[in-house]
């Protein structure tokens, strides 16, 4: 029995379908990467699963005793403990039986009671069953690999970012030991070493897991099965998101050409329904309604393909070009509140490069940028010409209490209303949309209108903080298109390995004592880090997506040939039937001259029936032919 199956599930807000008929099923050990666009219904259809939101219709079905983990149910209770004090909340029970086992020692010092002895044998015995000898060790190791120093789990909890709680959260989720774990954006605060820990963890994880991401390079390392919600449907298939990708393109493409073949069958049918109505006999009728019954049945079957209307437009300018070289660092150095973050940091970056700056969790990659946009340092040197442009991964330029027309208007306020209007519908804000406040604008929301204030600025020198967060899948594919065309330089930092594989054409790896400049993608890095003996910050690649295999020369050239003789027996079909036609109406006209001649009127009739029945036959071979020559067409 699967741990998990739903069935004609649906879920409706109003009028509005989130989505219909879903089914899928949860087998013990998956690892299923769930995608689709941000408010498909993604999150909505978790709180299904665990009882916190009812379907409008169906229902997901647990197996018995099944016990299921969402991060959500993980929010820190406590600002008061700290946050190892907080992420150990998850093994109170384990505690309550630790001080339980301490009292009785202490009896027992005291007291050789051989009530107490037995006491300590159960109890000794089950603390161990169930993992009291190692709790504490694993929480101080899942902290860690999320990116906990040993300091920071002595934090007060209400010393803690939004991005710390949002780890101790997931923390506590992966301690528990729950059967299925549904993980939404787990990836998000996380820097790469800490995702490559995630993914191994994943990876030798025995339970199971749903997660929601846009992290493509995440997916395809930890997934074995991928759904996608899109159209109000979801698609189920094994593999991961690469895979899953050339599995969708392939069904799209066969649901195209049968659509297609479909069409053209009923188009053929109807031509010969025509046919048999201008012959106007109660066998051609008969035919005909036949006909029609057939393409009714077609009709039933023929599914057009939807295509969800992704509608981000992204298209970067560049008003004004910048000299050759962009800029150049030398020898800079960052302290925070006496601590060093990194020094000796020296590279230089040239007009057109996509340069991609990772590095450690806490040696200042952020911070470098905004001292750079700042240009606070006598360090950073900009090129002749060079305008810079700035995301922000916070987006902490918004103004909360103003809405995105205003936003737009109030940075460019020589725009007309419409050209705001019409540049903030390229970003999928459309009609009031563009006068909801930006407190109540989603991450991705605010991460659009972001982008759509970097596009109108036509700076030459982009430099991006973590732009792919919040956006989905497709808001990303859209990005990453448009830098790959946009005419001036970049200088990005990014977690999300798949895009800077993508867009990459330098790394510029910032380590605490020195910046090491490296030629090409993420993957260039990864063998710069093996032929240098360096351990990389990330040691999991994706897997390459499984290439077609080429054509059979020799099959195409005999398939080419087959279609030649089908053509030919088609056409010449179609000009024998055309000139039966024409003689069976010349005849019909003779026929109506005849008046009373009886014998010439008899062998006149004779002479249309043989013309018909020939013309039938010629029917008959020309629907054979064209079938044949659908299927060789499909």
């Amino acid at each position: 029995m699967s741990l998990l199956s739903a069935s004609g599930l649906t879920k409706m807000f109003g009028d509005r379908v989130l989505f219909e008929n879903a089914a899928f099923a949860v087998e013990k050990g998956d690892k299923i990467g769930f995608i689709g666009a941000n408010g498909a219904g993604k999150t909505t259809l978790f709180k299904i699963i665990i009882g916190d939101e009812p379907s409008t219709k169906g229902e997901a079905v647990r197996q018995s005793g099944l016990k299921i983990g969402y991060l959500e149910q993980h929010a820190c209770s406590s600002e008061n403990c700290t946050a190892l004090e907080e992420t150990l909340t998850v093994f109170r029970d384990l505690q309550i039986m630790e001080n339980e086992l301490e009292l009785v020692n202490a009896q027992l010092m005291n007291n050789s009671d051989a009530s107490l002895i037995e006491k300590q044998i159960v109890l000794t015995e089950k603390f161990q069953n169930e993992g009291g000898l190692t709790y504490f060790s694993r929480t101080e190791a899942v902290l860690a690999g999320l990116g906990f120093s040993k300091e920071e789990t002595g934090l007060s909890v209400s010393a803690l970012s939004g991005g710390q709680r949002s780890k101790i959260g997931l923390a506590k989720l992966l301690l528990c030991k729950n059967d299925l774990i549904l993980l939404d954006e787990p990836t998000n605060h996380l820097d790469i070493e800490s995702i490559a820990w995630l993914e191994e963890f994943l990876l030798s994880y025995s339970g199971a897991a749903i997660i929601i991401s846009h992290d493509r390079f995440f997916l395809d390392k930890v997934t074995t099965k991928t759904m996608e919600l899109e159209n109000r449907k979801i698609y189920f298939t094994k593999g991961n998101f690469s895979r899953y990708l050339e599995l969708k393109e392939e069904r799209l493409e066969a649901e195209r050409r049968d659509f297609e073949n479909k069409s053209r069958e009923i188009k053929r049918i109807e031509g010969i329904i025509e046919q048999q109505k201008r012959w106007n006999r109660e066998r051609n009728i008969k035919t005909a309604e036949s006909k029609q019954k057939q393409i009714d049945r077609i009709a039933e079957t023929m599914v057009k393909t939807e295509s969800e209307t992704h509608n981000v437009k992204i298209s970067f300018s560049v008003k004004n070009q910048s000299g050759s070289t962009v800029l150049t660092v030398t020898n800079d150095r960052c302290d925070f509140e006496d601590v060093n973050l990194y020094k000796n940091s020296s590279f230089v970056i040239e007009r057109g490069e996509r340069a991609c700056l990772i590095g450690p969790n806490g040696v200042g990659k952020s911070t470098l940028l905004k001292r750079l946009v700042a240009n606070e340092s006598p360090s950073f040197l900009r090129g002749v010409g060079v305008s810079v442009g700035y995301f922000d991964q916070f987006q902490d330029s918004l103004n909360p209490k103003i809405t995105p027309f205003d936003e737009v208007h109030n940075t460019y306020p020589f725009m007309t209303d419409t050209a705001v209007r019409n540049s903030l519908a390229a970003f999928e804000f459309k009609g009031d949309d563009v006068f909801k406040l930006n407190s109540e604008l989603s991450g991705g929301e605010r991460a659009r209108v972001s982008l759509c204030k970097l596009v109108l600025s036509g700076n030459n020198f982009l430099v991006l903080d973590e732009p792919t967060n919040h956006l989905d899948l497709y808001s990303r594919a859209a990005l990453e298109k448009a830098l790959l065309s946009f005419d001036g330089t970049l200088f990005i930092v990014s977690h999300d390995r798949y895009f800077i594989n993508r867009i990459a054409d330098k790394i510029i790896l910032l380590k605490p004592d020195e910046t090491v400049t490296i030629k090409g993608n993420y993957d260039d890095y990864l063998a710069w880090c093996e032929k240098n003996a360096v351990q990389p910050i990330d040691l999991p690649k994706a897997e390459e997506p499984i290439k077609k295999g080429k054509e059979d020369y020799i099959n195409k050239k005999k398939q080419r040939s087959e279609l030649a003789k089908l053509r030919t027996a088609v056409s010449r079909c179609e000009k024998e039937i055309a000139d039966l036609e024409q003689k069976s109406e010349e005849l019909k006209a003779t026929i109506e001259q005849c008046g009373t001649d009886y014998q010439k009127l008899t062998e006149l009739t004779t002479l249309l029936e043989q013309t018909e029945e020939i013309l039938l036959l010629k029917m008959d071979e020309w629907e054979a032919a064209s079938a044949e020559l659908s299927k060789m067409t499909e």
